[in-house]
């Protein structure tokens, strides 16, 4: 249930929260965006929860109440370069710190909230920050769920761009993610300069 990392950490006297969350990590194109997010408590926005569970629409109208209301956020865009670099997980987690060091610059007064990572892996943040991983956190966290709503449509509009540069993929429709068209334009055009190079792009017996 949405909310019951918040009441867990009500009741173990913790008074400010940082979410963080991704979107990206299993597309064959495209950034990684990860997003940090610390909601008032109690939360006075209705209808958060897990990015993938909401509708297009609704996401993208959360988006910007969750800007106007949250106590903090941030949102970090990582590129093709250190996705190849570093490799996609730890992209990923390098992206959630970085939008968690940029919220507390801007509001150094969350400096010291407990910070929620979605998932199962702690975050590279100081040593001084106190975190905890939670498993399937976007279903379980408030502030979590509203990081991922922030990723998630930073990045398919970051897709949808990307889309009317280089029309032939689709990416406005599948945002990058392997489905069987995409498929089928990375086989008859190849690879356009936003396909992850480290990522096995077609199957062994295409490619």
């Amino acid at each position: 249930m949405c909310g019951q990392v918040e009441d867990w950490a009500r009741n173990q006297g913790y008074r400010e929260l940082i979410g963080m969350d991704e979107a990206g990590r299993g597309p064959l194109a495209g950034p990684v965006v990860a997003a940090a997010v610390a909601l008032p408590d109690p939360c006075p926005i209705d209808g958060i929860d897990d990015s993938k569970k909401l509708s297009e629409a609704r996401r993208e109208a959360l988006f910007d109440v969750i800007k106007a209301q949250a106590l903090g956020f941030a949102v970090c865009v990582v590129g093709l370069e250190e996705i190849d670099e570093l490799n996609i997980l730890h992209a990923s987690m390098m992206g959630m710190a970085r939008a968690h060091r940029d919220l507390v610059a801007e509001h150094p007064e969350l400096a010291h909230a407990l910070a929620l990572v979605d998932g199962n892996r702690r975050a590279p943040l100081f040593s001084a920050v106190e975190q905890r991983p939670v498993v399937k956190g976007d279903a379980r966290s408030l502030n979590i769920a509203a990081a991922s709503i922030l990723a998630k449509v930073t990045r398919d509009r970051v897709m949808v761009a990307h889309d009317a540069r280089w029309p032939a993929y689709g990416f406005a429709r599948h945002k990058g993610y392997p489905t069987a068209a995409h498929r089928a334009a990375l086989r008859e055009h190849g690879p356009c300069p936003i396909h992850r190079r480290s990522f096995r792009l077609l199957p062994e017996d295409d490619a």
